[in-house]
C-alpha cells in the first residue's frame, strides 16, 4: 500500500525523529513497517500536547522498532513478500 492510498492525512517526518532513527540504527526497521504504521506513529507523536509526552511517545516507537514484533503494544509480525 502506498502512502497515497492512506485515508488519514500523511504525516511528515520531523528532523529530530529522522536523526534518532539514524543514530540508533533503526531507519531500516522503520522503513520495513507498512505505510499505515509509519504514518500512525508520526501522527501519534505529533498530537502530543506536552513536550515530555512527545518524547515518551518517540521512545515508545523506538523501543517497538528495536523489539521488532510489536506495534502500539500489540503483537505484530512482518509479512515477507
Amino acid at each position: 500500500m502506498s502512502m497515497e492510498r492512506l485515508r488519514r492525512p500523511r504525516e511528515l517526518m520531523p528532523e529530530d525523529i529522522e536523526s534518532l532513527l539514524k543514530d540508533r540504527g533503526l531507519k531500516d526497521a522503520y522503513l520495513a513497517r507498512p505505510p499505515y504504521q509509519r504514518n500512525d506513529y508520526l501522527g501519534w507523536i505529533a498530537r502530543a500536547a506536552q513536550d515530555w509526552t512527545r518524547q515518551k511517545r518517540i521512545e515508545h516507537m523506538l523501543q517497538e522498532l528495536e523489539t521488532g514484533n510489536v506495534y502500539m503494544k500489540m503483537p505484530w509480525r512482518q509479512v515477507v513478500k
